[in-house]
This record gives structure tokens, sequence and C-alpha cells, in this order.
């Protein structure tokens, strides 16, 4: 295995792809008011396109539900069924940039075949070669839904809030980019 070093290599215009084996696509939703219960999707793929001017870069990603892992699998069943994703007939979330700033993704989420509008605050980590000379970029991103937006309203009067569980769902981005080949 060799070394290979550069001297501050920079986020190049042109097309990249969101490398799943190095990302992370992850939520928070608060249960009975009291706790966090953490969740990701396991499969997903994405395209970005680098501008010249960063404010025209684009990105979309599709997010496949099934996927569902918040390390409880009666817990995953449940929410690939109609209470929540309803994945036999809308198998896909997307999301299609709107805007791109140095700290903020604008965009369009689809879920259940609605489509919202959702910020993301964004941190750009920079960009560095590895030891097998590829060109690796990072971000981080993390933004809110209300579930409700999107016709998932399941819940029961319970907890300290009074609600089994949250309307709003925090959405946390690790993404690293590679180059497209």
């Amino acid at each position: 295995m060799s070394t290979t070093t550069t001297t501050n290599p920079t986020l190049a215009a042109g097309p990249w792809m969101v490398d799943p084996a190095h990302s992370e696509v992850g939520f928070t939703v608060r249960h009975l008011g009291m706790s966090k219960v953490r969740g990701r999707f396991n499969e997903f793929e994405g395209a970005v396109t680098i501008a010249d001017d960063l404010a025209t870069s684009s990105l979309t990603v599709s997010v496949n539900l099934a996927s569902v892992d918040t390390n409880n699998a009666d817990r995953d069943g449940h929410l690939q069924t109609g209470d929540f994703f309803d994945v036999e007939t809308q198998p896909q979330m997307t999301f299609r940039s709107t805007s791109v700033s140095d700290d903020a993704l604008m965009g369009d989420i689809t879920i259940k075949g609605i489509t919202r509008p959702v910020q993301f605050d964004l941190e750009f980590h920079g960009v560095t070669v590895d030891h097998y000379a590829a060109t690796r970029a990072g971000f981080s991103a993390t933004g809110q839904i209300s579930r409700s937006d999107f016709g998932i309203d399941f819940n029961a009067p319970f907890g300290l809030d009074g609600v089994l569980l949250s309307d709003k769902i925090n959405i946390e981005l690790e993404i690293q980019l590679v180059p497209q080949q």
C-alpha cells in the first residue's frame, strides 16, 4: 500500500458521486418526549455536479426506504408499512437541490409522493487524496422536517409531551464524494 500526498487539493468543478460506503443518511425522532430514537437508511445513491459558480451546483439523491435501520427489526418493519413510509407503493425518498451556498443546501424532498422544500445547514470538511490516490470531498448537513407534511401522521396519545412520537424529524447527513468516472 502506497501513500500519496498532495498539496492543497480543491473541490473541482464537474460530476461527483456519493460514496455510500463512507456516507450516512440518518435521522432522529423524539420518543415519548423523553429520548431520541436514531435510525439510518442503508441503501442510497446520489450524484452531485459542482459548478464553477457554487450557487448553480446541484445534487440529487435517492433513498431506498425499505433499507431503514433503527436497530430494531420490529420497528423497522412497522416503519415500512402504510402507517409510515408505505414502501410497497412508495419505495423511494428523493431529494433534488434547488440552491447551494457555502453554508446551506436547499431543495425539494419527496416522501410518499408528497414534495416539500427543506433547508439543510451545510458544512464543507475539505478535499483530500487518499492512500489509493482517490480524491475525496467531505460534507455534513443537518435539517428538520415535519413528518405530517408528508402524510406520515401515525401517533398515539402518550408520554411526557402527550404523543408517542414527535412530528419533527431531524435529518443528519455525513457525505463523502468521489469524482464520477
